[in-house]
């Protein structure tokens, strides 16, 4: 079934480190089990940076809307055997080349989103991924917990891991993003800057005993660094951060002497993946979370290359862009 008129569609294709066109092409027809997306929008992702970049492992040019992996908007067309989702339901996709106007996804791998959400952007990826990582932390009411890096994942975490009733010390290098987190809920924010300094100071708002759980949300050796020495003996050491640049150099002994619990938590199982993107749903449709103030950039689909580039530099001010698909 299909409301689509018409038979082409377009495409974000990355032709080379740091450029970037839009191409004409058929438009694709849902297979078995899959449903097509006539996509409103899509995050931008700062793991789409390495690849932006041009790392010798990079292949170019990419598949057409490669990269795109946080769109949302309008089912069009079902395949005959589809049964969880039907032509015209509003829905957040777990598909990988929705910088486009059009992606399929499994039929699984998409959420409807209610009417309480209709006209709200809403990149289910990345704020399934938030509510992921938060169970992952298992934080309890009382505890203190430092999170090292404030983009969009780690405001959206101070959020998240205060409402659980936790004790937030937020720490990053841009002022505001410090100013974020506390209006997120963080009790103390920390400027990034020396090292030791901010350990010192780590130590003297929990009077020595450090953090019960810290959260790495950079995906850098030196915030991974950092963490690992905010965290106490048996605390839990949680990487949310994507190391996707080459290996790290980890302080074994450190580890091992303060017996750490340590947690990657990033999913790979897209069943796990939606459950986060439901949780996700469901706290925004419920108003208990409100993440449309961190959309803080936006850009139509052929400005593709400044929404990239916007992601990289970090203006003062930014936390998230969010790129228009229908636009």
């Amino acid at each position: 079934m299909s409301l689509q008129t018409s038979e082409v569609m377009h495409a974000a294709v990355v032709t080379a480190p740091g450029q970037v066109r839009i191409e004409t092409l058929p438009l694709p027809q849902p297979q078995r089990g899959q449903v097509r997306i006539r996509l409103e929008g899509c995050g931008v992702c700062a793991s789409n940076l390495v690849p932006w970049e041009g790392p010798t492992w990079m292949e170019f040019p990419t598949v057409p809307g490669a990269l795109g992996h946080e769109g949302w908007g309008i089912v069009d067309a079902v395949a005959d055997d589809v049964t969880t989702v039907a032509v015209g339901d509003r829905v957040a996709a777990l598909s990988y080349h929705a910088y486009a106007t059009h992606d399929v996804a499994d039929q699984y791998a998409v959420a409807q989103l209610p009417n309480a959400l209709d006209g709200q952007p809403f990149p289910g990826e990345p704020l399934g991924c938030a509510f992921n990582i938060l169970h992952r932390c298992a934080i309890k009411d009382g505890e203190t917990v430092a999170i090292v890096g404030l983009g969009f994942l780690g405001i959206v975490l101070t959020e998240l891991a205060t409402a659980a009733g936790a004790r937030v010390i937020a720490i990053s290098r841009r002022q505001s993003s410090l100013s974020s987190a506390k209006l997120a809920g963080a009790s103390d924010v920390i400027a990034m800057s020396d090292h030791w300094q901010i350990i010192e100071q780590v130590k003297r708002l929990t009077s020595g005993r450090l953090c019960d759980c810290v959260l790495e949300a950079v995906g850098k050796q030196w915030p991974l660094d950092l963490a690992a020495e905010l965290t106490k003996e048996r605390g839990r050491l949680v990487i949310a951060g994507y190391h996707q640049d080459g290996p790290r150099h980890v302080n074994l002994q450190l580890w091992n002497w303060r017996g750490l619990d340590v947690i990657n938590a990033h999913e790979r199982d897209p069943g796990i993946y939606m459950v986060g993107i439901r949780n996700a749903i469901d706290a925004v449709a419920a108003k208990r979370f409100a993440p449309s103030s961190l959309y803080t950039h936006e850009f139509p689909l052929r400005e593709l290359a400044a929404a990239l580039n916007v992601t990289r530099d970090r203006p003062e001010g930014f936390v998230k862009a969010l790129v228009r698909c229908d636009g």
